[in-house]
């Protein structure tokens, strides 16, 4: 009883490569990182070596299944959205659930005028880097050569 190989798997409302193993192809829905993949292969008895397109039904269903148990099965620690602002509860977010948070979140930071909401408005790093010498979007400050160049000519000829 031989299975066709499914090129595309689709869990949680994201299309997944066949070809790639479970626990790296489950790094493909937003908030699955590489460890959370792993955890949810465990949560749900699927062998991680397995390719996403060798898995039956049944074990996709399962997939599907310990991703949205894994907020009840994991550690508080393990979670991606610890104390949230409005419920006070941990969540563990996936797929377009991330980007809507992240833009209430920034948008809430902008809204109260915070340091890193302030940065955000502004269009600068946010989280400490340093923005003398990276992160520019205007011209340079520093000194072309070319100009350097040309004006060095410009002066030999003055003198001849």
């Amino acid at each position: 009883m031989s299975e066709e190989v499914k090129h595309i798997v689709r869990i949680k409302n994201t299309n997944l490569e066949g070809s790639k193993k479970v626990d790296h192809g489950l790094t493909g829905i937003k908030g699955i990182g590489f460890r959370t993949a792993q955890a949810i292969a465990e949560i749900s008895g699927v062998d991680q070596q397995k390719r996403l397109g060798e898995l039956s039904e049944e074990e996709v269903n399962n997939l599907e299944q310990a991703v949205d148990e894994l907020q009840e099965e994991a550690p508080g620690w393990f979670l991606n959205r610890t104390k949230d602002v409005e419920t006070g509860e941990d969540e563990y977010l996936t797929g377009s659930d991330v980007v809507v948070i992240r833009k209430q979140d920034i948008d809430r930071m902008k809204k109260i005028s915070s340091y890193k909401g302030v940065r955000h408005k502004r269009g600068q790093k946010v989280r400490g880097q340093k923005t003398r010498s990276t992160g520019r979007t205007d011209s340079t400050v520093g000194v072309k050569r070319a100009e350097l160049k040309k004006a060095a000519e410009e002066e030999k000829e003055e003198e001849e």
